[in-house]
């Protein structure tokens, strides 16, 4: 059979200059790959005259939705799935990690962009920043979709969750993609992107798929396009240095293996919850995936006086580990993903035996004849400082090599030799030891994951990056950085500071500023419907003037009998130099000013926001509220719901010399006309 790539809208076969694909498992000849014949530059215009004009003019809620029908899709062919990821060479176990943890990335970025992103084409980022004297000339940063579209060039090890991390956020931020999938594994990758297309579910040209090389590809990259890669630092280097890359400054992200470490700390000895949880992490990412992961641990770091227990405790939890084939029952560990990758880490690990000791070099009797299997190998170095190769040469499989550290110091100095890791993980119950260390490290690390009894429980893992964590690492690792909720989606966006009058920005955004125009909202807002309401209209309350009364009663109602608010003696010693109102009174009086009795379309107070008291109300003022209307967000509509939206309002509350006392903004479920 002969993988198809999926460009300009059609399935097309290579032409000549086919590579073969083999089982892993097995080592049986089963696909045959190539692009000859795919037209680049038709695929890079095509990409973004259909796909990210289409994806670029839908909302966030919109894209969001997206995600979310396509991850529900997916989820109902799983099963099919699984038999292709097992000639990947990866068990059930691995299998879950890389369909499953596609699909979950998925829901997770759909998620976020229904709660953390705005019903609107571009996302404005933070507050307005002040410009002028009076106030008439602020600025404010937006961003908005990249016109071009992302190139996901993937390595062979998490052929699903590789390509769909990378996904989620081009899409979420209103961009197209194409991808490019390693060709050892890209017949899962091809599988799922058919999924994908036969689903409808995406914009025409949202998604191409590349099964080959990339041809000449690079050659029409613009400055509105993103490259990311994932894979060997050499590649990538090699790739970031492409004269296209520099003479057009496309954003070029890269995710490189890196000789990432794991700690143990000298309070967690033998017999100790954290040590058996280190034993335990350590082994996994050794054979999970068969040790290719580029988050694997490849250096572990003990003190010097437990050495020996580590070493026992880790040969005999690798004994036990069954290799075989990958969908059997029972099977922890599958082979390498084919030969060649056999006979790099096989290289690598002779070049590493060069400067260490042997301490685990497992067996693979009774494992299949065929296909591309190596066991664990186990190394140590007595002396961390004596040769670079530990911390330079990485053998992708499962291969770890053990160094003592007598000092923290010390630690911190071996840790920092990777050059620069995608993650780290500190096993202690020492919180001193946890804080120095991290504080050591973190310039080298990209994520750092502190395991003590209480988080082991819940812990994901050393080698597990999560949708709303950034993925990535400085130096080797690759100088990247990917996912991290809202930061991922950032980076197919650009970032714009604009310049202008309250009002223009205000209308730009479509979001009130202070400044801008208030509008006469006629009737009270609160009897008008999410669709009524307009940006800027501002209702100003009539006056109430607070009372002792008023500060005893809220004491007696709330329990709050603070010396500043209860007794005047201490009240004169304090900074309020007499007794004052409780805040939350200032709060629950301004709302009785603005709020209308009547039933009508607000369904809810949704929550507040920015809450500052700027000045003590005492006894004798009277305060005045301004609620202007600064934000509109519709939700989706729910079965037995009420079509609704959620409406920011902007509070500021003024004693009767007009100086603001409380600012904040309030939320609130406001019901749309639809239901009526």
């Amino acid at each position: 059979m002969r993988l198809k790539s999926y460009v300009y809208g059609q399935w097309i076969e290579g032409e000549k200059n086919f590579r073969t694909i083999k089982n892993a498992a097995t080592g049986e000849s089963i696909y045959e790959i190539s692009s000859d014949g795919v037209d680049f530059r038709k695929v890079l215009e095509y990409a973004r005259d259909k796909g990210t004009n289409s994806l670029s003019r839908l909302t966030f809620h919109q894209r969001a939705k997206i995600l979310k029908e396509t991850a529900k899709y997916l989820s109902s062919f799983k099963a099919d799935l699984y038999p292709l990821s097992y000639s990947t060479g990866a068990t059930k176990f691995d299998s879950w990690l890389d369909i499953d943890g596609g699909i979950q990335t998925f829901f997770s970025y759909s998620g976020k962009g229904k709660r953390e992103f705005p019903d609107e084409i571009f996302y404005v980022d933070g507050d307005y920043e002040p410009l002028s004297k009076s106030g008439s000339f602020i600025g404010q940063h937006i961003f908005v979709p990249l016109t071009g579209t992302a190139v996901h060039i993937n390595a062979f090890n998490f052929p699903c969750w590789g390509m769909m991390e990378k996904l989620a956020p081009t899409f979420l931020g209103g961009m197209s993609a194409v991808v490019k999938p390693a060709s050892s594994t890209a017949f899962l990758t091809e599988a799922v992107v058919k999924l994908i297309i036969n689903s409808d579910l995406l914009p025409e040209g949202a998604l191409q798929l590349i099964c080959g090389s990339t041809g000449d590809l690079f050659e029409y990259l613009t400055g509105q396009d993103v490259v990311t890669f994932t894979g060997s630092a050499e590649t990538g280097r090699k790739l970031k240095a492409h004269h296209k890359i520099i003479e057009n400054a496309v954003r070029f992200n890269m995710e490189a293996d890196s000789l990432n470490c794991s700690v143990l700390g000298p309070d967690a000895v033998k017999g100790t919850p954290e040590f058996q949880y280190f034993i335990r992490e350590v082994v996994n990412e050794m054979t999970v995936k068969a040790g290719q992961k580029c988050t694997a641990i490849r250096r572990t770091l003990v003190p010097a006086s437990s050495v020996e227990d580590v070493s026992t405790a880790l040969k005999d939890s690798l004994e036990k580990v069954k290799i075989g084939f990958p969908s059997e029952e029972g099977i922890r560990m599958g082979p390498l993903v084919d030969e060649d990758q056999v006979t790099d880490v096989f290289q690598k690990v002779e070049l590493l035996h060069s400067v260490t000791e042997s301490v685990y070099g497992g067996s693979l009797e009774g494992t299949a004849n065929k296909g591309a299997y190596f066991a664990p190998v186990l190394l140590y170095t007595p002396d961390p400082f004596a040769s670079d190769l530990p911390h330079s040469v990485e053998a992708f499989g499962p291969v770890n090599t053990l160094m003592p550290y007598t000092s923290e110091e010390e630690l911190i100095k071996i840790a920092r030799k990777g050059g620069g890791s995608l993650v780290a993980s500190i096993f202690t119950s020492d919180a001193d030891f946890a804080r120095n260390v991290t504080l050591g490290i973190a310039p080298y690390h990209g994520r750092i994951m502190i395991i003590d009894a209480a988080s082991a429980k819940e812990s994901t893992g050393h080698g597990s990056p999560l949708p709303n964590l950034t993925h990535g690492g400085p130096g080797r690792a690759g100088g990247g950085e990917e996912m991290g909720g809202k930061r991922g989606v950032f980076k197919y966006m650009q970032r714009t500071a604009l310049q202008g009058s309250p009002y223009t920005l205000s209308h730009i955004c479509s979001e009130w500023v202070q400044g801008a125009d208030k509008l006469k909202p006629g009737k009270h807002p609160f009897l008008k419907y999410f669709e009524e309401l307009e940006i800027g209209e501002t209702l100003i309350t009539h006056g109430r003037t607070v009372t002792e009364a008023d500060i005893v009663n809220f004491a007696g109602i709330s329990g709050d009998y603070f010396y500043a608010h209860m007794n005047e003696p201490a009240a004169k010693r304090s900074i309020f130099e007499k007794r004052v109102a409780h805040g939350y009174f200032v709060l629950s009086a301004a709302a009785g000013l603005f709020v209308h009795p009547a039933e009508g379309p607000v369904l809810a107070n949704y929550g507040l926001d920015n809450l500052r008291f700027t000045k003590p109300v005492y006894p004798g003022d009277t305060i005045t509220a301004k609620l202007t209307c600064r934000r509109k967000t519709a939700k989706e509509p729910k079965e037995n719901e009420p079509a609704q939206g959620v409406v920011s309002w902007h509070v500021e509350v003024q004693n009767q010399d007009t100086e603001l006392v409380a600012i904040y903004d309030i939320l609130t479920l406001v019901r749309s006309r639809g239901n009526n």
